[in-house]
């Protein structure tokens, strides 16, 4: 089978390798869509990060060992040996987190801080390939009425989840995005599920603003035109965000979210930042009183969740989707597009190994 081998910076390599034999307890997937995550690209240009560069504690993989890829849907192909309640054919979401269920952190249901972590597509090979490996605890079967497509992003939606459910928002909560990528367009739509009053969304690029305003923004700010937090103060009487979202990552959108959000609100952190934020404005911070709380990933029961509103049509992920692509073209039309000056122009890209 052909699998997408990550070696180093800018050095990834589609390979004829061997199809996988599913162990105890394992099902071996059939591949039918994996998105590009953030991840993947930053592996891409400045890996290893998250990937190991020596033998996983767990995994005992290692660069340049791993096929990538960790957002996917696909259809069981063979079952392990004690593997109960799946059949071959079965759609399945897969949650790539791989967790031991009985470490203190486990217990307490925090899988993304368990002491024997792993993750499907950056420290076990992941689903940039025609074939793939899951652990029969990290599956979840889904009905044929469901497309394949926008279950492949189950796993961002419920990052998305997760940050909204650390914000806590309720009826009539004023809730500000900065970043209106795959996950803040996903928070957007979980924010106004859980009952936002408002929500404002803040991004540069022009079509994820007019995606926004589909999907129910109450109201789109480019944060390169004027002042978004004068804006929004205008737009609620004085008051501000009660609630803000950082998911574009980057220190510019940190530093911005303070001047956007209300006194004694919050600022929920999403955005995988790989770079030192410098210059934030701690004074404004503590003179509005503001709570500044990071959210990693999502718990337990937050996955099968995701998959829940996908499967009742509750979040729209279509607009999402801006391109699919073939397997064999990865390289060149996923990794080098999507780290390149044309990245603005998508916001999702899907590989399928069927086309």
């Amino acid at each position: 089978m052909k699998a997408l081998k990550f070696y180093g910076r800018e050095d990834v390599r589609l390979l004829d390798v061997p199809e996988p034999v599913p162990g105890q307890g394992e099902v071996k997937i059939r591949v039918k869509y994996c998105g590009f995550c953030g991840t993947d690209l930053g592996e891409y240009k400045n890996g290893p990060l998250v990937v190991p560069a020596r033998p996983h504690h767990v995994t005992g993989q290692s660069v340049p060992n791993i096929t990538l890829g960790h957002e996917f849907s696909g259809e069981i192909s063979e079952i392990g040996a004690g593997v109960q309640g799946f059949d071959v054919g079965d759609r399945v979401a897969v949650r790539p987190t791989i967790c031991c269920y009985t470490c203190y952190f486990c217990r307490e249901g925090k899988v993304m801080h368990c002491r024997r972590r792993a993750v499907i597509g950056t420290s076990r090979d992941g689903a940039f390939a025609e074939f793939v490996l899951a652990p029969v605890d990290c599956i979840f079967k889904f009905p044929a009425s469901v497309d394949y497509a926008p279950v492949a992003l189950c796993e961002p939606l419920a990052v998305s989840l997760h940050g909204v459910n650390t914000a806590q928002i309720k009826l009539d909560t004023t809730v500000a995005i900065i970043g209106a990528g795959p996950i803040g367009l996903m928070a957007l739509q979980n924010a106004l599920l859980q009952g936002a009053k408002s929500v404002f969304v803040i991004d540069p690029l022009a079509k994820r603003r007019e995606i926004a305003l589909q999907l129910g923004a109450t109201a789109v700010f480019d944060p390169t035109v004027g002042d978004p937090g004068k804006e929004i103060d205008k737009l609620t009487g004085g008051l501000r965000a009660d609630v803000t979202l950082e998911i574009a990552g980057v220190p510019s959108a940190m530093r911005l979210a303070p001047t956007v959000t209300a006194r004694g609100g919050k600022i929920v952190q999403l955005g995988l930042m790989m770079e030192t934020c410098d210059a934030f404005p701690f004074m404004l911070t503590f003179s509005r009183t503001q709570s500044i709380i990071p959210s990693f990933e999502y718990v337990n029961n937050e996955f099968p969740a995701a998959l829940d509103l996908l499967v009742r049509k509750r979040v729209n992920i279509d607009p999402l989707i801006t391109k699919i692509i073939s397997l064999n073209d990865i390289v060149e039309k996923g990794f080098k597009v999507l780290t390149g000056p044309e990245k603005a122009e998508h916001i999702k890209v899907l590989v399928s190994p069927e086309i």
